[in-house]
């Protein structure tokens, strides 16, 4: 596993160069890493049932409450 960041560098001129290495050689090319399409099933499964499971596991009030909180942090964001 390498050990270095994946992400492009936020100076441009180090982000041209680092682009230039990659496509001239001098660099190795970074592939993204395919999942395990098992491991993306047993996850998608588990994240299908929590929000059930917690609904499920909530009063009134706390479902309530927690709706509250949730629309108040949505009309909080300022518009892009």
């Amino acid at each position: 596993m390498p050990k270095r960041s994946r992400k492009p560098p936020k100076d441009p001129i180090q982000a041209a160069k680092s682009i230039l290495d990659q496509v001239t050689g001098a660099q190795p090319r970074v592939e993204p890493v395919e999942k395990d399409p098992a491991a993306v099933a047993l996850g998608r499964r588990g994240g299908l049932k929590g929000g059930a499971a917690r609904a499920k596991a909530l009063t009134a009030e706390e479902r309530k409450a927690s709706a509250k909180a949730a629309a108040e942090a949505r009309w909080r964001k300022k518009p892009s």
